[in-house]
């Protein structure tokens, strides 16, 4: 059967929703101190909404905190030849355009807890493949098996140390993944994620 319409998703999207409004009541007020803090430390709005590539090749507004200064896509092509990854992938080391809030919420992942809103609203689950900032249109034919299911805000490929990696070995653990999914997994992947984060790895 083909994952995207496997029963297993109906029970996902349960999953994803009940989570979410469980810690609603903390994530809340977390949210409100976090966007004053990145208003008062630099000039711009506190959220930084970039389309991403979710189900079936669909766009959607991801909400992240901004971490970066105000300008800095207009930055990104000067800092090209500093990008550790492959293209379409973009990192830079000690990059010049983080903010000092910036570094801290992405040292503890705390930029992307307004993807919960994502979640709520039925772009994205909590266990998936992480959603790509370039459209379905630049993928390979076999890439697309990732648009199966709705991205995460974890996945498999960022519990096994492999934040460095190119787009087609993270693909690999994407698909993985898809061929494994199931409840069991999802738990095992959302406790190593927290680990991850309590232990700062890849921050």
């Amino acid at each position: 059967m083909r994952v995207r319409t496997h029963p297993y998703l109906v029970v996902k999207r349960a999953v994803d929703v009940g989570a979410c409004v469980l810690v609603l009541p903390i994530v809340l007020p977390t949210l409100l101190v976090i966007a004053i803090a990145v208003r008062l430390d630099s000039p711009g709005p506190a959220l930084f909404v970039q389309h991403r590539t979710g189900r079936n090749g669909t766009r959607f507004p991801m909400l992240k905190f901004r971490t970066m200064v105000r300008n800095a896509e207009e930055l990104k092509a000067s800092l090209a030849h500093l990008s550790i990854v492959p293209p379409p992938d973009f990192k830079v080391i000690d990059d010049p355009r983080i903010t000092r809030v910036g570094r801290f919420l992405r040292r503890t992942s705390l930029d992307e807890l307004p993807q919960v809103i994502n979640v709520l609203v039925g772009h994205m689950s909590l266990v998936g493949p992480r959603p790509t900032s370039f459209s379905a249109e630049t993928y390979s034919l076999w890439h697309t098996r990732r648009l199966e299911v709705r991205p995460g805000l974890t996945g498999l490929w960022q519990v096994n140390g492999r934040n460095l990696a190119d787009f087609d070995e993270r693909l690999r653990l994407d698909v993985r993944y898809i061929d494994r999914i199931c409840l069991p997994l999802d738990v095992r992947i959302l406790f190593a994620t927290v680990a991850s984060v309590v232990l700062r790895e890849g921050a």
